[in-house]
């Protein structure tokens, strides 16, 4: 019997939500004021985001098809299989402004002399080196095969691709197989002085006849198979007493082997060849996309470094180098400025090499006797880990809590794990049924004055790559309440204890939503005089999405920046109609989540690990920390104000579930390159000790605003 249903009209689903962010991505590769190698890489990005969505979102609904066909989702009310035709009808419509926007892409590189090339446009003496490199160095490493009685179809691997070819050989058909051997680059320079280039799979189509050719060839594809990647640890049965790093190892080998949810092929196939394939991979044809634009997009990073840095200059972002923190000073201890004031980070407008230098001078410091931490992800070169293991081999107390569940890092941090231990590190994989998802570091010091102690909370991840990338807060304090609950969280996570009690942090599952969701009372009973302000990657906790339109109800103003997956939909009358929601995409990545509850001197502020999604809430361990320093309040509330005001990369959602650009009279207002030039100008003052950097600020920031900059902590700007 299905289950019934009736979805909130302020509610959608989120699947087609987080498509619509991710054309928000591809929208980003359409715009002319976006250099034309980032614009490249913005539809990599969509390419690589469409595919972890069909590995992973689509296929855990492939999953649920399976194993509770009636389950129905609480905010659009579909059954798992509907969910997957709204998918899969919406999805050929993303291809083709795919293809559309790579097309014109293409073509502005090639006034800059950068050329992707078709095999007919290659002249006399690069057809002769494609045809020498094809001879030397594709051809000895290829392993064709054909399918028939006594070769059966062999197993595709999830996302390599291959040129399959329908052929005809005496009266029979067969297929041949080519894979694409990973040790082949993805595009092929070519001599000369332009940078003219040619993918790999162009040349193995172009040569597949010569690869076959005791047969004829009637059609040919490029292609490629997205097999379902949900795997989940939890499902592993009876292997209890197992160690949890062998049980991922398993599980990583099995993601190889799952289901089929999409092909993707470079021409459109013919009726006969199409339903040979479906049959051999249990497909249907609804799960086929035909592309005129590349498959696999990863060779855009290595095409920017194989340009001459003069050339490349004028066709990517101009060079940006995170600063370093103006508010610690450079010749003087970190740990001893850290114990006099708490300190905010703001990736990637700041470097993180002030906390990672922070953690070696830890590691070297007498008088530090532990150093804890949660890892979730880390960069492939992590210095962070090499001084973790020098803290341990000099004899202090090093525990790390590393998540071997982190998707698709999985194998990264089982490699990290076991060089911790290693190097006499305490180890620990979290809580099984539970990510350990908070990022959350403690350092433990004590002197002839006693135990003293820095805690850093953060909203993204200790990648030092990433840092450079993904627009995140780091907030270091010295309080000694937070250190506490620090303290007790460590010694909590390490019994595998989720019920601790904590005095300022909130945390997930037991005492984060129920915090939230509390607060969120507080301002709704304030009616219009409530005031709710949050930012997040996404949003979609049924519960506390009802308990913002109860806010909205009451009158209270709530503002939501949600750069991807929003299920709840503003200005929905008699229910959202005060409540606004902005997406932000730009050069970075928007990652942190902060939490804002009234104004002014009452206002309580949180940053946090955790998004407003079911998973964080009440499946993850996650950490927010209030902000308790006037002067870091200040300037987050700063952050907010500058992101509400963007009307150049912000996008409003409509009641519909549609995003627009924001239609205002003020001059354009980005706000991510606003904070890329005030960190530079907090740099600069830094160095100047005779300036004050108050006066700076206001009049840079009076260069953006029309407002008034006298507003309180936490007021509002109105678009």
């Amino acid at each position: 019997m299905n289950e019934t249903v009736s979805p909130a009209p302020y509610t959608q689903n989120r699947e087609l939500s987080w498509l619509k962010f991710n054309e928000r991505v591809l929208d980003e590769a359409a715009d002319p004021n976006v250099p034309p190698l980032e614009q490249l890489k913005f539809v990599s990005i969509f390419t690589s985001n469409l595919d972890e969505f069909f590995m992973i979102r689509v296929g855990s609904l492939n999953d649920l098809t399976q194993v509770n066909a009636q389950a129905v989702d609480n905010k659009s009310g579909m059954t798992a299989a509907q969910q997957l035709a709204k998918i899969y009808a919406a999805v050929p419509a993303l291809y083709k402004k795919k293809d559309d926007i790579y097309r014109e892409v293409e073509k502005n590189l090639r006034k800059s002399g950068i050329y992707s090339l078709k095999t007919s446009e290659l002249r006399g003496e690069e057809r002769k080196y494609i045809e020498r490199y094809f001879e030397d160095f594709i051809l000895p490493v290829l392993s064709p095969q054909i399918v028939d009685t006594h070769h059966p179809f062999p197993h595709l691997q999830n996302k390599v691709l291959h040129i399959a070819a329908l052929m005809k050989v005496k009266n029979d058909t067969v297929l041949g197989l080519i894979p694409v051997p990973q040790i082949l680059p993805e595009i092929v320079m070519l001599p000369g002085e332009d940078v003219r280039f040619i993918r790999i799979e162009k040349i193995l189509l172009e040569y597949a006849k010569d690869v076959f050719s005791m047969y004829k060839l009637l059609e040919k594809t490029a292609l490629c198979v997205t097999r379902n990647a949900d795997i989940s640890p939890e499902d592993e049965g009876n292997d209890t007493d197992a160690d949890f790093r062998t049980i991922m190892k398993k599980l990583l080998h099995k993601r190889k082997s799952m289901a089929v949810v999409r092909l993707e092929t470079t021409e459109k196939l013919s009726r006969d060849f199409e339903q040979y394939l479906c049959e051999k991979l249990q497909t249907g044809p609804e799960q086929i996309f035909t592309l005129k634009s590349p498959i696999k997009m990863s060779y855009v990073y290595s095409l920017t470094e194989k340009i001459a840095p003069e050339r490349r200059a004028p066709l990517v972002f101009g060079e940006f180098r995170p600063r370093r923190s103006p508010d610690i000073a450079p010749d003087e201890r970190i740990i001893k400025q850290l114990q006099k004031k708490d300190v905010l980070f703001s990736y990637p407008y700041e470097s993180m090499e002030t906390f990672l230098q922070l953690i070696r001078e830890a590691a070297y410091d007498p008088a530090v006797v532990s150093i804890k931490i949660t890892i979730y992800r880390l960069a492939t070169k992590a210095r962070l880990v090499d001084y973790l293991c020098n803290a341990a081999e000099n004899g202090k107390e090093v525990v790390v809590l590393i998540e071997l569940r982190a998707r698709f890092d999985e194998q990264h941090n089982i490699d990290w794990s076991e060089r911790l231990e290693e190097a006499g590190c305490t180890v620990v994989y979290g809580i099984e049924g539970f990510k350990v998802h908070s990022k959350l570091c403690l350092i433990t010091r004590e002197d002839k004055f006693g135990l003293s102690y820095i805690t850093q909370i953060g909203t993204g991840n200790y990648n030092e790559k990433t840092s450079e990338l993904y627009a995140d807060l780091s907030l270091v304090t010295r309080d000694p309440e937070i250190a506490a609950d620090a303290n007790e969280f460590f010694r909590n996570m390490l019994i595998a204890n989720l019920h601790g009690n904590y005095q300022k942090l909130l945390v997930a599952p037991n005492a984060f939503k129920s915090k939230l969701m509390a607060l969120i009372d507080e301002e709704t009973a304030m009616g219009s005089a409530g005031r709710i302000s949050m930012k997040l990657n996404s949003i979609t906790d049924l519960d506390i999405i009802k308990k913002l339109r109860d806010a909205s109800c009451a009158g209270v103003s709530v503002d939501l920046i949600v750069r991807g997956i929003c299920c709840l939909l503003p200005g929905v009358p008699g229910n959202t109609e005060n409540i606004r929601i902005i997406s932000i995409v730009g050069r970075f990545l928007e990652h942190a989540r902060i939490y804002s509850f009234g104004e002014g001197a009452g206002q309580k502020l949180y940053i946090s690990s955790a998004d407003l999604m079911t998973r964080n809430t009440q499946r993850r361990v996650e950490v927010a920390c209030p902000v308790l320093d006037e002067e870091l309040r200040c300037r987050i509330n700063h952050m907010l104000e500058v992101e509400w005001t963007d009307n150049v990369k912000a996008r409003a959602l409509t009641s519909d579930g549609n995003y627009v650009k924001k239609d205002d009279n003020r001059p354009p207002i980005d706000s991510q390159q606003y904070f890329m030039e005030e960190a530079t100008q907090r740099a600069t003052v830094a160095q100047k000790p005779e300036k004050r950097l108050g006066p700076v600020m206001k009049k840079f920031s009076a260069f953006f605003f029309d407002a008034p900059r006298d507003k309180p902590a936490g007021s509002r700007i109105d678009n």
